[in-house]
């Protein structure tokens, strides 16, 4: 994972290319991160950094985590995540202390984008699974209700059934978003089609696993 840096979803908007074409976009405000901690594989087992995004007030901060950002001589974050990297990567050679910005990335880069999505609370298999409902008329008088649950013999509901439940707030990436501007003096990434989670929502950039010619 060469590059990467967090950002805060801001909203979706469109912009015109050179053609003049409509293009939507999501607009997310990339850092600027701190890097907080590197790891390696000497005192570790593996190589990371740790990057810090967001702004947190001291006093709000326990004892723990104050002194981990006393130690890194960093001002306390408010989100705090890891990021694997290699030799030879662009995050590998900074120090602790070091700024990670939005210029990291270039307009025509493709990215994933991981987040969490929205929560949607209990939901019916209709919202949840995209099921079918029934007949709406002639006395059914069962419209979005589950269905058969299989077979009677066993006389249970096997394990991953498709049944109402708890929807949204999982994590989720989206891979091969393309890069479409980079604004470096507002610390700004536009990316081409939608990212998960709610406006406000912290959201991982990080150049993609999959090669884009």
């Amino acid at each position: 994972m060469p590059k990467a840096i967090l950002g805060r979803k801001i909203g979706m908007t469109q912009i015109f290319d050179e053609a003049g074409q409509a293009v939507p976009v999501t607009v997310i405000e990339a850092g600027p991160c701190v890097v907080v901690q590197k790891k390696t594989v000497e005192t570790d087992g593996y190589n990371a950094v740790q990057l810090g995004f967001g702004e947190k007030k001291e006093q709000r901060v326990n004892k723990p985590l104050l002194g981990h950002f006393r130690r890194a001589g960093v001002k306390p974050v408010r989100f705090l995540r890891e990021v694997r990297v290699g030799d030879g990567d662009a995050l590998a050679g900074l120090e602790v202390g070091a700024e990670v910005k939005a210029d990291i990335f270039e307009a025509g880069e493709y990215v994933d984008v991981t987040g969490v999505t929205k929560g949607k609370g209990f939901s019916g298999t209709v919202k949840r699974h995209n099921f079918s409902r029934a007949a709406m008329t002639r006395g059914s008088r069962y419209h979005r209700g589950v269905g058969s649950l299989g077979a009677t013999g066993p006389a249970r509901v096997f394990p991953g059934r498709k049944l109402p439940g708890r929807m949204g707030g999982e994590r989720r990436t989206i891979q091969g978003l393309k890069v479409i501007r980079v604004d470096a003096d507002r610390n700004l990434i536009l990316v081409r089609g939608s990212v998960p989670g709610p406006r406000g929502g912290l959201v991982l950039v990080k150049e993609t696993v999959k090669h884009k010619s």
